[in-house]
């Protein structure tokens, strides 16, 4: 689902509480095809870029609250759109994106060619632990969804909460909060590109997807989601 910055469909008269889960602005290693999971990168030049037009766009959503993983990519990220609304930036280590293990370092064209029957697993939509002793998407489920039901628990009403994030991360929080199965999202829902975002407003029966990989410079993101 594609959307426009500042258009809220599914906004009524009555107050709508919203959800924008938006992923970090690009690092080196994103840009070199390297597995990242928990290693705490730095943004790139552009991922900076990045993160200036994205949280000028995002302060047209009116956020009342930002939360960011304590993974510096998404901290400096989620820090551009403080200096923009003057919000102050809160952190949670279970936003973190997925550990993956012995692969954290490693270039995707490495872990193909040593790890075949876990690549081929992975594209299968098995949810296999990540390099021997990382995490599998249940287990990232597992965390962020703590973290964000205590978040959404203290929204108010009219409320637009912010959650500064990673890509495997961010798109198993919308999967789970729309009631769509990880291994559905997992292999028909595109990553969440660099500095995109989707947005969610709750409804009378749950929270729905209201816009999916929303941005604004097409021509500087990355589609690796590692």
């Amino acid at each position: 689902m594609e959307g426009l910055p500042g258009h809220h469909p599914a906004r009524g008269l009555s107050p709508v509480r919203r959800l924008i889960v938006w992923r970090h602005g690009e690092t080196e290693h994103n840009a070199g095809g390297i597995w990242q999971g928990q290693l705490d990168t730095d943004l790139s030049p552009r991922g900076e870029q990045q993160a200036r037009e994205a949280a000028t766009a995002l302060a047209g959503l009116g956020p009342t609250r930002v939360v960011s993983s304590d993974l510096r990519r998404a901290a400096h990220t989620a820090a551009v759109l403080g200096e923009v609304t003057g919000l102050p930036i809160e952190y949670d280590e279970r936003l973190r994106e997925i550990h993956v293990g012995t692969w954290q370092g490693m270039s995707q064209g490495d872990v193909a060619e040593q790890h075949p029957e876990a690549v081929a697993a992975l594209s299968r939509g098995d949810d296999i632990v990540r390099g021997d002793h990382g995490e599998s998407v249940a287990h990232v489920q597992e965390r962020v969804m703590a973290a964000v039901g205590e978040l959404l628990a203290d929204l108010p009403e009219d409320g637009a909460l912010v959650v500064a994030t990673h890509g495997v991360t961010g798109r198993t929080l919308v999967a789970a909060l729309i009631g769509l199965s990880q291994r559905r999202a997992w292999m028909s829902m595109a990553g969440l590109r660099n500095c995109h975002w989707a947005e969610l407003a709750e409804h009378r029966t749950g929270w729905r997807m209201v816009s999916w990989n929303v941005g604004v410079s097409e021509s500087v993101v990355s589609t690796s989601d590692r």
